[in-house]
């Protein structure tokens, strides 16, 4: 990784002494889809006879696409090479970032210098993300994203179609609302929130390429804690606790917890699962005879 101010050597350039090394650094910027040229100011110090080397860093990814006198893919069909510079003939916003020349002299002398690409890309519609509902003296976080705009995009927010001011004091409209607004990263809170906050809000995204774009409005409303709603969903669970407890009173009183009630349930169940061609047990029976029966009369002058 590269820093800043400080002179690197590339591993397939020879090495040579860092004392007297030459860095230049500047910056461009270029609509996408036109064309443009990159300086190397480190040959034009170095003369005519010195190597030179070009490499593309964008965060920490650093490619070499021009060594030993060549140029790597894929830029061998989109960048031409000379001496003193390499032109583009059509930038992306991919092509954004740091374009670094290394060049060795005769005398191992080495030379760098450095150009920050920036393609320029209008915005595109940002998105407003704002919640519906905000309770008072709570906090709320709206936020706006945008991911196209190169270079990166500052943020305004609107309510009610009126521009919010950086420091709500210093308006009439917006002085009983407590908020702070970063308009690098879109972000607006609101610190506590107050009944003066309820509106509609969109934001808004400019680069100083191309025009502004500003998002859908969303509404948000400023309420007091919702005391009524907390209640009434109390009663309701209390009624449904009351039921539940009726439930098992009621199957109490009626016998369906009873130890009879569980057998008879367990022997439905077997007979059930034994099938319809499953013969049943025969039952045994105490059979009562009349004190007139004859066969009893028998009975009892055998007994004699």
């Amino acid at each position: 990784r590269f820093t800043p101010g400080a002179s690197h050597l590339s591993p397939f350039l020879p090495s040579g002494s860092l004392v007297g090394a030459q860095i230049t650094s500047e910056t461009k910027e270029v609509p996408e889809n036109q064309s443009v040229d990159i300086p190397c100011s480190a040959y034009r110090s170095q003369g005519s006879d010195a190597r030179i080397e070009w490499k593309f860093q964008k965060g920490s990814s650093l490619v070499l696409f021009y060594y030993g006198g060549q140029l790597t893919e894929p830029y061998k069909t989109r960048v031409q090479f000379s001496l003193t510079s390499i032109h583009f003939t059509t930038v992306t916003r991919a092509d954004t970032g740091k374009y670094i020349c290394e060049v060795v002299g005769d005398n191992s002398q080495i030379a760098r210098s450095e150009v920050n690409l920036i393609v320029q890309v209008p915005p595109s519609k940002p998105v407003a993300h704002v919640p519906t509902s905000a309770t008072i003296g709570s906090k709320a976080l709206l936020r706006c994203t945008e991911t196209d705009g190169s270079p990166p995009p500052t943020f305004q927010w609107y309510k009610n179609s009126m521009l919010m001011p950086a420091d709500p004091k210093t308006s009439l409209t917006f002085r009983n609302s407590s908020y702070t607004l970063d308009s690098t990263t879109g972000v607006l809170t609101f610190e506590p929130v107050s009944s003066f906050d309820t509106g509609d809000y969109y934001c808004e995204a400019s680069n100083n390429v191309g025009s502004a774009q500003k998002s859908e409005a969303v509404h948000m409303e400023a309420s007091e804690v919702n005391v009524g709603g907390i209640v009434a969903a109390v009663v309701v669970l209390l009624m449904v606790l009351a039921l539940v407890a009726f439930g098992v009173w009621f199957a109490y009183t009626r016998g369906f917890f009873s130890s009879e009630y569980r057998a008879a349930l367990t022997s439905g169940r077997a007979a059930s699962a034994a099938g319809p061609g499953a013969r049943s047990p025969p039952r045994r029976c105490r059979c009562l005879r009349r004190p007139d029966d004859p066969a009893l009369s028998l009975q009892r002058e055998e007994s004699k």
